[in-house]
């Protein structure tokens, strides 16, 4: 006997759990469809470092997401991310072009989500490995995200797993959504492969939470470019757009940046898809401490225009952009302790010397003499009469090379020099479907709601262009995610 479901939801991430759970919450029996087997499923939630950018003016904020002890509060300054700096980073890293109305939304809901998952059981620390430092005897967090979920976006699954199950949230996996029943009037369910079988599978309302098209080189080199094919994909291997396809196929209407994805540094000889069992730690992200290296000896960027937070998921595609599609970064032995700790996995390509001319023959692709000239006009660039500070900007900058660095110039002088060996891997795309801003419900080309369809996570266009401040996507998965299944559930009520 088929069972009854008031809400379907496509996908079983951060955003499709909890779409599904807020959907329970509000009343409906929900069924989640995972494309991927068990043992694989999460989405690229489960890949995800686990930081959280949300806004917050105090830690009375903060003691709303997480607990702190008397002593942590003393000890450390947690800064701030008001609601305007919030708007003024997303602002600012999407060239103004970020959705103004999506945008408020997750701005001024993000507490509000944070404090809703760690009532669903989700638990949050302060990151004090990645985003922080002791300055003056006190721990200083920078980047204005202080807290992480415990886990990394791994936990964060498994957290809102248990909550699922807990609720008695129905889920099936290896059931791949191939299309959604529309009648051209609403969407009552969708057509899926169970196992390897076709299934219809009724519900008064759909949810597709089932990620982008990161993992399709086809449909990367049509709409991001040629050598978009040539990419690393960080995450799951199961985001191939299906999602996005059968919306668009019943009219549904496109929006955001097409062209545009979160790409960042990757281990040049990293596996095609993600590792779970790696997660996040084939990224190198320490990048601004040192430079940036093409197979012309040559630096490409300005590594230190912004902490890594603001320019990680720019950066990739830059990479990319190299002949051969690889940089090699480099460091010297004064920045060895501030390497983030992917930078001392098993897994990845590192050589070192103890002379910059024993370094630049084991750069593999790399023309040694251009790379020893570079560098030698590098050192010779920098300031000297500005003190080094990795907690802040510091402006400590080169001056008459281009392309210039900004913040966190030092000479490389001090060996043993490291270098590590980078591709670009992409994360998720940025182009998604239109969505009514107050229910998560898909809109049609001219801007109508579809009856029975919603959506959220990686398929919302309009939020990112050209970069992505750090830490925000699992934040927008839970603020829309939850939106959606809200909005689902009450339209099945109302059906």
């Amino acid at each position: 006997m088929t069972v009854p479901y008031d809400v379907i939801v496509a996908g079983k991430g951060n955003a499709a759990l909890c779409a599904a759970l807020a959907a329970h919450e509000n009343g409906a029996k929900v069924l989640m469809l995972e494309a991927a087997p068990d043992e694989e499923s999460g989405g690229n939630s489960r890949f995800a470092g686990g930081v959280m950018r949300f806004a917050y003016e105090s830690v009375d904020d903060l003691k709303r997401v997480t607990e702190l002890t008397d002593e942590e509060i003393a000890n450390s300054d947690f800064g701030t991310n008001t609601k305007e700096e919030f708007f003024d980073d997303l602002y600012r890293l999407t060239s103004y072009r970020t959705d103004a109305d999506l945008s408020e939304i997750l701005v001024t809901q993000s507490l509000d989500t944070m404090a809703w998952l760690r009532s669903q059981g989700a638990r949050f620390v302060p990151n004090y490995g990645r985003q922080s430092g002791m300055v003056g005897g006190k721990r200083k967090f920078f980047g204005r995200m202080p807290i992480e979920v415990s886990g990394g976006g791994a936990g964060l699954v498994q957290y809102l797993d248990a909550a699922a199950k807990k609720a008695g949230i129905d889920v099936r996996y290896d059931t791949r959504v191939a299309s959604l029943i529309y009648d051209g009037e609403r969407v009552s369910g969708v057509r899926a492969q169970e196992k390897g079988k076709p299934v219809e599978l009724r519900a008064k309302a759909v949810v597709l939470a089932c990620g982008g098209f990161e993992a399709n080189p086809e449909w990367r080199t049509r709409y991001l470019g040629p050598g978009w094919e040539l990419a690393k994909v960080r995450g799951t291997r199961f985001n191939v757009g299906d999602g996005l396809r059968m919306a668009l196929d019943i009219g549904a209407a496109p929006y955001g940046n097409w062209s545009g994805c979160h790409a960042t540094g990757w281990d040049r000889y990293a596996p095609e898809f993600g590792d779970v069992n790696v997660g996040d730690q084939f990224q190198k992200h320490s990048y601004i401490f040192g430079l940036l290296i093409n197979s012309e000896g040559k630096r490409f960027v300005d590594e230190g225009w912004d902490f890594h937070s603001f320019t990680y998921a720019k950066y990739g595609g830059e990479v990319l952009k190299q002949p051969g599609q690889f940089a090699w970064q480099v460091f010297d032995s004064k920045v060895s302790k501030l390497l983030r700790s992917e930078y001392r996995i098993k897994f990845m390509t590192k050589v070192s010397a103890n002379t910059l001319e024993d370094l630049a023959p084991k750069l593999e692709g790399v023309n040694a003499d251009n790379f020893l000239k570079t560098v030698h006009e590098y050192n010779a660039a920098v300031r000297k009469d500005v003190p080094f500070d990795h907690t802040v900007k510091d402006g400590k900058s080169t001056a008459g090379i281009e392309p210039p660095k900004s913040n966190w110039a030092q000479a490389l002088d001090t060996p043993p020099f490291d270098a590590y060996a980078t591709t670009c891997g992409i994360t998720f795309t940025f182009g998604g479907l239109r969505i009514d801003r107050e229910t998560g419900q898909v809109l049609n080309v001219h801007f109508h709601r579809i009856p029975g369809l919603y959506c959220a996570g990686e398929m919302v266009g309009g939020l990112f262009y050209f970069n992505y401040p750090s830490g925000t996507g699992l934040v927008s998965g839970a603020v829309f995610g939850r939106i959606a299944g809200r909005g689902a559930a009450l339209a099945a009520r109302a059906a």
